[in-house]
């Protein structure tokens, strides 16, 4: 795909800011590239494997989730929207799980560092088969490729803001596997001239949640389209953005396909039920957690990070007080075993 601005993997923040200095400014529907470092900034690679505990030992967490840019896009003012179409996402071909000591939904239950190394390495982009990547002998997970971290400069009253935690006037770190993957659109609020776009985080998947901390963590080979839409044009139909909204794509005939098959082979959840919503989902991965060790042989700490890269995570029922009902379901279609 033909582009003709390009952002380095180098070229990061681990800030929103309306200070830092663009790297581009581009003319509104103007495609852009990243080569994006991973969610922890790159310190984790295949070469890990050989030293799992040393890498997680020396692992930076204020180095994590770096925004590569920003980028500076004419036209944009604040009120206006900035349109983010997503046309190609290319993982590297290794990724890693992760849990790291203090981090996580259930982090007081996992007090001990663990790494999971994945070989991307045969997956084929063109290929018309679902992509799976193997968690171990008898899993296989499906490969959807999106990014965790997109966002643009908080208003200047605002600024500077962690690059961890997701804001409604920024985006950020929404790890929000249906916004910004392949074909979907995402639309931001623009707070200062020029949006000045960041992005980064990639993931070859992830469950709702990402509840152990991580994903499959992955580098990934970018494309957008950035475009302005004037505030006028919400304005005329009664509305203006305060938070991110997005569009996803229609499925193709292999997608839905694939989601068939999947349906097909049902899943197994555990419903948690609390009057804190926290404390709800934590009763509802645990759950899952508790059948994946009993039911399937992991160690407990697989299947955290099993949970984490692939279970939906689904708020059942928010209304009748004083509880909230969260659901975490696993596809039983990851298991390839016949047990």
């Amino acid at each position: 795909m033909s582009h003709s601005f390009h952002v380095h993997s180098h070229q990061q923040h681990l800030k929103w800011s309306s200070t830092i200095s663009p790297i581009h400014t581009v003319p509104s529907g103007s495609i852009v590239s990243f080569d994006l470092r991973d969610g922890g900034n790159n310190q984790i690679t295949p070469q890990s494997a050989s030293s799992p505990s040393s890498a997680l030992s020396s692992f930076d967490l204020t180095q994590a989730d770096p925004a590569m840019g920003p980028v500076y896009v004419s036209g944009a003012e604040p009120g206006d929207v900035l349109k983010v179409e997503f046309l190609e996402l290319t993982p590297a071909d290794y990724g890693w799980t992760a849990i790291l000591p203090g981090f996580g939904l259930l982090s007081d239950e996992f007090p001990e560092p663990q790494l999971k190394l994945w070989d991307l390495s045969n997956l084929s982009a063109s290929s018309s088969s679902p992509r799976k990547a193997t968690f171990k002998k008898g899993i296989e997970v499906p490969i959807k490729p999106f990014l965790g971290v997109v966002g643009v400069a908080p208003p200047p009253t605002m600024g500077p803001l962690s690059t961890i935690p997701p804001y409604p006037m920024v985006g950020g770190n929404m790890d929000c596997r249906t916004a910004t993957k392949v074909g979907c659109t995402l639309y931001l609020p623009v707070n200062v001239p020029g949006a000045l776009f960041s992005c980064g985080d990639g993931h070859a998947a992830q469950g709702d949640g990402e509840v152990c901390g991580t994903a499959i963590e992955t580098p990934v080979k970018a494309t957008v389209r950035l475009t302005v839409e004037k505030a006028h044009v919400r304005a005329t139909k009664g509305y203006r953005l305060n938070c991110p909204h997005y569009t996803t794509p229609e499925p193709s005939r292999e997608e839905v396909e694939s989601e068939v098959q999947e349906r097909a082979k049902g899943e197994y959840a555990a419903l948690g039920i609390h009057e804190n919503i926290r404390e709800a989902s934590r009763m509802a991965v645990r759950g899952v957690i508790d059948w994946l060790v009993a039911e399937r042989g992991l160690t407990r700490e697989e299947a955290y990070m099993l949970t984490s890269v692939c279970a939906g995570l689904t708020m059942a029922e928010v209304v009748d007080m004083p509880n909230y009902a969260i659901s975490c379901s696993i596809p039983l279609s990851i298991f390839t075993d016949s047990n």
